[in-house]
């Protein structure tokens, strides 16, 4: 049974949008065109992928069942456009790095655009996601990862520890006064996460520090920078990104500290292909630079 990968393409739309007139327009097609590649694909494989419901089209089992493997194919697909977008030898086509939001939105673009003045063929495509993206299923060709890599497939430099220390708003410490201690400091209260994570297990192993204690939860790293530059809290942030803000202050300094230890990491079978060694080594330097 050969399936046409437009039409799992088609499926994969309506499964991420929910509807057949969203899946059109993230498509670049007619609505009609959606259906009928939906209709035929359950023709051929006799079975029904899509309800209707109040909010639109709701999955069945099946439609389920088959969409991890949609997702790699997509992956695959995206994977196979960024191979063939320059020869092997070339520093120029298409690169997606992978990096947690506050390193993508906050740390990388300077590296970034150094990296494209000196190869001005290369085309970045950056994901800023707190989520490991598969580099063994190729959802990005470089990643950077604040673990220690495990799969024997992949190249991993370790860049070094980053170093988080509490941080806020030289006014509002000015407001509510500058906590000494452990106590004072939840005493004040901090800005922290919704739900539980590798950090909040350190703070409560380390320093006693749970959720009751959080004036402003979010579980976006920069939703919580964001809180910190607007004077919301004492908060958790990179003491390199902190020091280039003159308005804020550590707090604490010889009582707090955590670590990031950080990975730029690629799958070996991308170390002969120009284009993705040399953004690897400039990412690697840049984020030492930045360490530093």
């Amino acid at each position: 049974m050969s399936i046409d990968w437009e039409r799992q393409r088609a499926f994969l739309a309506v499964l991420r949008e929910g509807s057949l007139s969203a899946a059109a327009r993230a498509l670049l097609v007619a609505q009609p065109t959606v259906r009928r590649r939906i209709e035929e694909l359950e023709a051929t494989l006799g079975v029904p992928l899509f309800t209707r419901s109040a909010g639109g089209l709701s999955p069945t089992e099946a439609a389920l069942a088959l969409r991890d493997h949609a997702e790699a194919m997509a992956m695959a697909a995206d994977a196979f456009v960024r191979a063939g977008s320059a020869g092997a030898q070339e520093i120029a086509g298409t690169v997606r790095i992978s990096a947690s939001e506050v390193i993508a939105v906050e740390v990388l673009p300077p590296i970034l655009a150094s990296l494209r003045r000196a190869h001005p063929g290369l085309v970045l495509e950056l994901s800023p996601s707190n989520r490991n993206e598969d580099m063994l299923r190729r959802e990005a060709d470089i990643a950077i990862r604040m673990v220690r890599p495990t799969q024997n497939a992949l190249v991993a430099r370790r860049i070094g520890a980053v170093p988080l220390g509490l941080h806020a708003r030289a006014d509002y410490l000015a407001a509510h006064g500058t906590p000494r201690t452990l106590a004072e400091l939840r005493a004040i209260g901090i800005i922290g996460v919704e739900h539980n994570n590798a950090v909040l297990r350190s703070l409560r192993e380390r320093y006693a520090i749970g959720h009751e204690d959080f004036i402003f939860r979010s579980d976006s790293d920069l939703a919580q920078l964001a809180a910190i530059r607007a004077g919301i809290g004492i908060g958790i942030c990179q003491i390199p990104l902190a020091a280039r803000d003159p308005a804020l202050v550590r707090v604490m300094p010889d009582a707090f500290d955590l670590d990031l230890d950080t990975w730029v990491v690629m799958h070996e079978d991308m170390r002969g292909v120009a284009r993705i060694r040399a953004t690897f080594d400039h990412l690697a330097e840049g984020l030492i630079d930045y360490l530093s």
